[in-house]
């Protein structure tokens, strides 16, 4: 296995003066949080979607790719458009897109609208991502202190605070069109907050490479990594509350409390995991992170309570909390290729186990029980524990 170095080139100098700095910083923030709330907000209109457009639950898991579909597609041509246009441009198109996009799915009843807006949706928000962890990859290297770890964290939150936003709003009979419409109103008024701050152009370093290209060597460690991460994520939120009613027998009503559990402890971690990061180092990190989140599974499938599972997904939740953050660090820091193509690259392989991993786990469980597919995703995050003994820094 290649060795990947997470010291990467000095800090990169020029930053403009400590309130420059602090805008920056404080931009990137917003921007990870207006990925939060989107994500929140497309949440409860789901079923509003599957019954207006008269969908079977087959029919549904078919329109919902066309998000995923759209974000792996943008992901790499907005890297590749950053590089060139600058960072603005690319998320000014991808805060227009979620504006046009969620309304639509608010209150859209034929599938061809529902689908094209999902489409847009998941393009926006694939756009979004990609140049939110660039411009994050250049404010911590500026910084010359870990950072990665706090921003992921305001996406955390995010996802949080327009769960309980949207909870709201639908509790007090606005229904869905008018839910939608003030929510994305706050999403434009954080992205006009954030605009001063982000970079205006493409100042990740190596940027002058190819628009695109497969990653390669690090780039491509890196990237399968953070898949088995985001595996893991999607295994906690497709399957837990699945597992908790089939396996320890809890009622459906208290079923959410896995993921919750889960959710709680990943916030919690990010939001800490600055300062965490800087005192452990991003080996220790990623090491004790894999192991943290394997050893929680292991206790969610092996001890028969549902208290233990509960607990279990918990330690997921603190386990994985910054090991992709370090992971995004590395791509930015990595030489092999330039920052604009990797950090793409290792984004997109991140969001193939989001995609991917429920369906995977699903045929796993179906050969041989939730449980032992559960396992098999410890022992993938086993592999990624042992892959951090590769880490420098």
């Amino acid at each position: 296995m290649p060795v990947l170095d997470l010291t990467g080139p000095a800090a990169l100098g020029g930053a403009g003066d400590r309130n420059a700095a602090r805008g920056q910083r404080v931009s990137t923030r917003l921007l990870f949080l207006i990925v939060g709330i989107a994500n929140a907000t497309w949440a409860p209109l789901v079923p509003l979607v599957k019954d207006r457009a008269g969908l079977d639950a087959a029919g549904l898991g078919l329109l919902l790719l066309t998000f995923g579909i759209g974000s792996l597609l943008a992901m790499p041509s907005a890297g590749a458009a950053a590089a060139r246009l600058g960072f603005r441009p690319v998320l000014l198109a991808g805060t227009l897109a979620l504006g046009l996009a969620l309304p639509v799915l608010a209150v859209g009843s034929g599938l061809v609208p529902l689908t094209g807006a999902l489409l847009l949706f998941g393009a926006g928000m694939g756009a979004i991502d990609c140049v939110m962890n660039l411009q994050a990859v250049v404010v911590e290297r500026a910084s010359g202190r870990p950072m990665m770890s706090g921003f992921h964290g305001l996406y955390s939150l995010g996802c949080i605070l327009g769960a309980l936003i949207a909870s709201v709003l639908l509790a007090a009979g606005l229904g869905a069109g008018w839910s939608v419409l003030i929510l994305v109103a706050g999403i434009a008024a954080l992205f006009a907050a954030a605009w001063p701050g982000i970079l205006p152009a493409g100042r990740a370093g190596g940027s002058g490479g190819p628009a695109f290209a497969l990653p390669r060597g690090v780039v491509l460690v890196l990237g399968l990594l953070c898949f088995v991460v985001f595996l893991t994520e999607g295994s906690a939120l497709d399957w837990s509350a699945l597992f908790l009613i089939q396996q320890r027998g809890l009622d459906p009503a208290w079923a959410a409390l896995g993921y919750g559990a889960f959710s709680v402890t990943m916030t919690a971690g990010r939001l800490a995991g600055d300062a965490i990061v800087a005192r452990l180092g991003r080996r220790t990190v990623v090491i004790l992170g894999g192991l943290l989140a394997a050893a929680g599974l292991a206790l969610s499938v092996l001890v028969p309570a549902w208290e233990a599972a509960l607990a279990g997904y918990a330690l997921v939740g603190a386990g994985c909390a910054n090991i992709v953050p370090v992971l995004f660090t590395a791509a930015g820091r990595q030489t092999t290729m330039p920052d604009s193509v990797a950090v793409p690259a290792v984004t997109t392989l991140g969001y193939a186990g989001v995609l991917a991993g429920p369906a995977l786990i699903g045929f796993a469980a179906q050969a041989l029980g939730l449980p032992a597919a559960f396992l098999i995703v410890a022992a993938l995050l086993l592999g990624v524990a042992a892959a951090g003994c590769s880490l420098r820094g």
